[in-house]
């Protein structure tokens, strides 16, 4: 149900009925809210309201219902861009922020010197940085959009470094019948260590621990599992 004084019920990010005391007035609040110009609205007029009798006995408010015509992400993608850059303003360092909507995710690309500090140990900082990016963003559009922060293509490097990491241990494990656990990650890279070894059917991976300090392990298959593990997948692909 609409809220009343100008108040929104927010359908989606991207579309919102509103009421105010004019169509203009609602106009300009739903511009706000979606932190887009009028020409990026599709509007729809549902009511032009009335003043009633002296302005008084039975005025009734204005009623549209916008729709942004750019996609939620990439209307977001710059608000995150400029967030990441008014971060970036207090660290000693010259950078140019890039941003990309794509595949339902935001890609924010931070050029710099190279000096690696905006990556930090392990990506730490980075990972600070995004999710900064991330909490701020969800707090202005209510959306928990999916935001990814990368310098010095840290990202493709890490995920390069991370898989042949976990064939590796894969191949260990194969070679001694024993579990083998990770250090500490986050859970970008224990997701890509999952994914490394999703489709080998020797092994299989699961996430232990708590909070920071959660660890992949990998296990050996013995047979009868493995012929379950693939019997699962071929019911998931359908064959």
């Amino acid at each position: 149900m609409l809220a009343r004084f100008g108040e929104l019920t927010e359908e989606s990010m991207s579309t919102l009925e509103i009421e105010e005391k004019s169509v203009e007035d609602a106009i300009t609040l739903a511009c706000e809210k979606l932190k887009l110009p009028r020409d990026k609205l599709e509007i729809e007029i549902l009511s032009k309201g009335s003043s009633g009798i002296f302005g008084i006995v039975g005025a009734k408010k204005a009623k549209i219902r916008v729709t942004a015509k750019e996609p939620p992400v990439e209307a977001a993608s710059e608000r995150a861009k400029e967030i990441l850059s008014e971060i970036l303003k207090h660290v000693e360092l010259p950078t140019v922020v890039e941003s990309e909507a794509r595949n339902g995710h935001i890609y924010l690309n931070i050029i710099s010197n190279g000096s690696g500090l905006l990556i930090g140990k392990r990506g730490k900082t980075l990972q600070a940085l995004q999710y900064l990016v991330s909490k701020i963003l969800q707090k202005e559009t209510g959306e928990n959009l999916s935001v990814i922060v990368d310098t010095e293509n840290y990202r493709s490097k890490r995920e390069e470094s991370l898989t042949e990491l976990a064939h590796q241990l894969c191949d260990k494990v194969k070679r001694s019948h024993r579990p083998l656990t990770t250090g500490p990650m986050n859970a970008q890279d224990r997701r890509i260590i999952h994914l490394a070894l999703k489709e080998d059917q020797d092994v299989r991976t699961k996430s232990k621990g708590e909070g920071n300090l959660r660890r992949v392990v990998i296990y050996p298959v013995k047979k009868a599992k493995k012929n379950q593990k693939m019997t699962l997948q071929e019911q998931n692909t359908g064959e």
